[in-house]
């Protein structure tokens, strides 16, 4: 797939993932890595989820498709058969983890919008993999904490994805950090933020980069602090930090 120019020679080319601002520094080689090694290795169900949620007006809310590819892969490193995903809008990531899981695999997906994940649904049932979801509609936080009062789920999770309502990632945090086994995984999505995290404090940022920016500051900050966890913050997509529980 050629990279996308608006005509003008004189213009860098843009990248072709809609809705998404890479974090590199060329957009050019950002279209690169997605036509050498993340496209021609997407899943067919994956790709057509991503070209219907391009049309959706909310598109920037998506996955990107390398980040997707990351997080298959990663669950398959692990060997992840029980998850949990905070904030599916129409189930890109999802599908991605949905197809790295066993056969007998589960992730309990919660999300305040059920109509966005029937965009995706019939994809993602097409796929076969919709047994292995159970979507619950409503705010995550109500439902974790009635999980923290059951006993029976705490270190039950392999690996919890969150890309959700960033000013309560911290509160995810001081629940799912119980809820997540020793060894297991939680990724924090979009912990750099489209590079705002930098910027001079009269940057002209769009209002919600702006009123989240400080949210994901002190995400990261009590991230790298935190002893129960082991951390790795990857400039993949808009940024996502992986912690490993390790007490």
């Amino acid at each position: 797939m050629a990279a996308v120019n608006s005509g003008n020679e004189n213009q860098p080319a843009k990248h072709q993932e809609v809705g998404h601002k890479s974090l590199l520094q060329s957009d050019a080689l950002y279209q690169y890595i997605l036509e050498t090694s993340v496209y021609p290795r997407e899943p067919a169900p994956m790709k057509e989820l991503r070209e219907v949620t391009a049309k959706h007006p909310w598109n920037l809310m998506t996955t990107s498709a390398d980040e997707g590819q990351f997080l298959n892969l990663l669950l398959k490193l692990i060997n992840a058969k029980n998850t949990m995903e905070i904030g599916v809008y129409t189930g890109y990531s999802l599908l991605s983890t949905a197809l790295a899981l066993p056969e007998d695999g589960k992730i309990l997906a919660l999300d305040i919008n059920r109509e966005n994940y029937e965009i995706g649904l019939p994809i993602i049932e097409k796929a076969g993999v919709a047994h292995k979801i159970d979507f619950r509609e409503g705010p995550a936080l109500p439902l974790l904490d009635q999980m923290i009062e059951d006993k029976k789920f705490h270190g039950s999770f392999d690996f919890i994805f969150v890309d959700a309502d960033k000013d309560n990632y911290l509160n995810y945090h001081k629940r799912l950090i119980d809820l997540v086994k020793i060894g297991g995984v939680i990724g924090y999505d979009n912990t750099l933020w489209n590079g705002s995290l930098v910027a001079p404090p009269d940057a002209p940022l769009r209002k919600y980069v702006r009123y989240y920016r400080d949210f994901v500051l002190e995400l990261n900050k009590a991230l790298a602090a935190d002893p129960r966890v082991e951390i790795c913050q990857l400039p993949v997509g808009d940024g996502i930090t992986l912690c490993r529980r390790v007490s």
